[in-house]
């Protein structure tokens, strides 16, 4: 496809969904400022769960039967991808920065490469491996406020280790979904893990004894429906469009934007200073993104949030 070839619909589309994921950290932050970060979590699957069934029914039909072992399969999709991932991601914010917040979880790319090569017996390229280096040099400086060796010693916080947990669990949701999941369209897995991932945030909210209906301002709500429809259903729609329109490469790009579009809002909105650790190891963690996604073949990893 020439430069002439690619659609405008579908750049502008991915360019949103960056915009969109950015400001998931912006949401997730006032969110959490209001209510409990399990009841934050919670009310933001259980409307997401209603914009992807939608979604579902509108573009596919509706949700295909399951086997025995895709059952299997979208359980521990839905443990790792959005239950594990989102009670770290709304405790985290409850104390970091969303900009610094959003630097951390843009290691996604970088881990999932990762744990390809050392669970999944993959092969990487050279150019892989220095994106991947250069990516967690980036991440320690941000997680240690400019001082990477701070992780050795255990002092950096509690709520960028959570974060780093996001990065983790959104590994484990990638390589499960990688080896286990046939038949299956991208759409109908993320609904089913949804759905799944919700039941057990309902589960950790009564354990927590958080609060099941929220008190929340306007702008709580705000974030919440961001959250649920925008920052879920309507940006993993409108991302597997874009890989369907510019092909998994291109696409791939866009998700170097994310957090540029994270620290942007989180100062415009938040009032959120940018430091030089956060320069530098964000400048850092985006350019070792860009080496991964730059290589040849690149299959684009969303950055959920």
């Amino acid at each position: 496809m020439s430069a002439r070839q690619i659609p405008l619909s579908g750049v502008l589309k991915l360019a949103l969904v960056a915009l969109i994921w950015g400001g998931t950290f912006i949401a997730g932050r006032i969110a959490t400022m209001e209510m409990s970060p399990a009841t934050a979590a919670l009310w933001r699957y259980l409307i997401a769960c209603a914009a992807l069934v939608i979604a579902a029914f509108a573009l596919e039909g509706g949700l295909p039967r399951l086997s025995q072992r895709q059952w299997v399969a979208v359980t521990l999709l839905g443990a790792t991808g959005v239950f594990a991932y989102n009670l770290c991601f709304m405790f985290g914010m409850k104390t970091v920065a969303a900009g610094r917040a959003s630097l951390i979880v843009a290691l996604n790319p970088a881990m999932i490469m990762l744990g390809s090569a050392l669970i999944l017996r993959e092969r990487i390229e050279a150019r892989k491996v220095l994106g991947i280096a250069i990516a967690l040099a980036g991440a320690a400086i941000v997680i240690g406020r400019g001082n990477p060796l701070a992780l050795l010693s255990g002092a950096a916080g509690t709520g960028e280790a959570l974060m780093f947990g996001c990065a983790l669990s959104w590994m484990a949701f990638t390589l499960i979904a990688k080896r286990v999941m046939r038949g299956l369209s991208p759409l109908a897995m993320t609904t089913y893990a949804s759905l799944l991932g919700t039941v057990m945030l309902a589960l950790a909210v009564t354990l927590t004894g958080a609060e099941f209906i929220p008190h929340f301002s306007p702008a709580g709500a705000v974030a919440l429906v961001f959250l649920g429809v925008l920052g879920t259903a309507v940006a993993f729609v409108w991302f597997n469009d874009g890989v369907r329109v510019l092909g998994p490469s291109r696409a791939a790009v866009f998700i170097n934007l994310v957090p540029v579009a994270a620290v942007t809002l989180g100062v415009l909105l938040l009032g959120e200073t940018v430091d030089a650790p956060v320069i530098a190891g964000g400048a850092l963690v985006v350019t070792g993104v860009w080496l991964l996604n730059r290589a040849p073949r690149v299959v684009p990893v969303p950055v959920a949030a």
